[in-house]
C-alpha cells in the first residue's frame, strides 16, 4: 500500500492534475487541501426518459479532509460548492470522492 499512497501524493502534488481548493466543515475553520476536479456527463433514466445533466465530482485525500459531509463548503477555482450525498472512498482507504453542487 506504500507504493500506492506515494503514487497518489505524486498525483495530487501535479499541478496539471490537482488544484488547490478550500475545504469549510460545516461549523468548522477553513483548511487549505488539493483536490482533483472531474466534470462527467451523467445520464439518468426516468420513464422512457433519459436526462442529460453536469455533474461535479472532486477527488480529496484523507490525510487532508478526514471526514467529508453533506453541507461542507468546498471552493475551487473561485466558485463555491456544496458536498451533496455521501462521500465514497476509494478501495485502498485513501481518498474521498465527493458530489457537490454550486453554493
Amino acid at each position: 500500500m506504500m507504493a500506492v499512497a506515494m503514487a497518489l501524493d505524486a498525483l495530487f502534488a501535479d499541478g496539471n492534475v490537482a488544484r488547490d481548493a478550500v475545504y469549510t466543515p460545516e461549523g468548522g475553520a477553513p483548511v487549505l487541501v488539493r483536490a482533483v476536479a472531474r466534470r462527467p456527463d451523467d445520464i439518468t433514466t426516468f420513464g422512457e426518459a433519459r436526462i442529460w445533466s453536469e455533474t461535479i465530482r472532486l477527488d480529496l485525500r484523507l490525510v487532508e479532509v478526514a471526514n467529508p459531509r453533506p453541507g461542507d463548503r468546498i471552493e475551487i477555482d473561485g466558485e463555491a460548492f456544496l458536498i451533496q450525498g455521501e462521500p465514497l472512498r476509494d478501495r485502498e482507504r485513501l481518498v474521498w470522492t465527493v458530489d457537490l453542487h454550486p453554493a
